[in-house]
């Protein structure tokens, strides 16, 4: 402060409005900065970077991991207390929660074969599904995603401007073009009427799929779904809608296909991108390594 007013006043009047003494204002004035304080800037320059490359997403617990993958020796609070001094923040958890689920159908329900699922120790052994909505100021989308549970990739997806059966048809069928899985796969979802439909049941039937559905009013079941589509509205930011139903699709697209896959640190997967788990998974059971078809 009194640096800064120097210009207009004289030192010997600041030091005494701030009850400093003159010495030891010279004295601030020429020291060195602290071999700590140097080095909490260079972490500093390292973090930005961090937090730019994850589109400004990740927190203090995601850029620790990734600075102790390049080799960096540094604690979760001295990377918080950096990044509060710099004005660097993660993406904050969007506060809205649409209706996208009509159970209220004749339809018939799967057993909830998840619950009866002990253990998933690789991909391709259950698959989860959800529907969501994304707002476009050309109106109301809706977004389908199949993921596999044991890795958390996004293994298909589609964005329409209906709710109709061919939104989750469309996704499944790229994740199964895209995967190829083994017969006796769980396919989870919700009761929603487009996965109890006579289409649908006719995909997993012809594909040799088991459904799955959550218990009535249990949204636990599904929960890694509801926890994905909560982190990509956070991530991107859809506090405003998209301008076209095609910037939604290119955003998204960008989204899972470049970053969430295969760049983003996942915390239940020991801060590796969904990708990285996956292959490391597959090779220690010599399987084959998944299509690297995107679309």
């Amino acid at each position: 402060m009194i640096k800064e007013l120097a210009r207009e006043h004289r030192i010997s009047e600041l030091c005494e409005l701030f009850e400093v003494s003159r010495s030891g204002y010279y004295a601030w004035l020429t020291r060195r900065p602290s071999v700590r304080k140097h080095l909490d800037e260079e972490l500093g320059e390292q973090i930005k970077a961090i937090h730019q490359s994850s589109r400004k997403s990740y927190g203090s617990p995601r850029i620790t991991r990734a600075l102790k993958a390049k080799g960096v020796r540094c604690s979760r609070k001295r990377v918080a207390r950096i990044m509060k001094r710099n004005a660097i923040c993660g993406a904050q958890k969007a506060r809205f929660r649409p209706r996208t689920t009509d159970s209220r159908h004749a339809g018939p329900i799967s057993p909830n074969r998840l619950a009866e699922k002990t253990k998933i120790n690789g991909p391709n052994q259950v698959w989860v599904s959800d529907i969501t909505y994304i707002p476009t100021r050309e109106g109301w989308t809706y977004l389908s995603v199949v993921m596999d549970l044991g890795t958390r990739t996004v293994k298909g997806w589609a964005l329409k401007d209906s709710l109709k059966t061919d939104l989750i048809s469309e996704a499944f069928l790229q994740a199964v073009f895209r995967y190829a899985p083994n017969q006796g796969l769980i396919f989870h979802s919700d009761r929603g009427c487009q996965y109890a439909s006579e289409h649908f049941r006719g995909l997993l039937n012809e594909h040799r799929m088991l459904g799955s559905m959550s218990r009535k009013g249990n949204c636990y079941d599904n929960a890694t779904m509801e926890s994905f589509f909560a982190t990509l509205k956070t991530e991107l930011n859809i506090n405003q809608p998209f301008t076209t139903m095609e910037e939604a699709r290119q955003t998204i697209f960008d989204y899972i296909e470049i970053f969430y896959n295969r760049q983003r640190l996942h915390s239940s997967l020991n801060y590796r991108s969904p990708v990285d788990y996956e292959h490391e998974t597959m090779a220690k059971t010599n399987a084959p390594y998944v299509s690297t078809i995107s679309g």
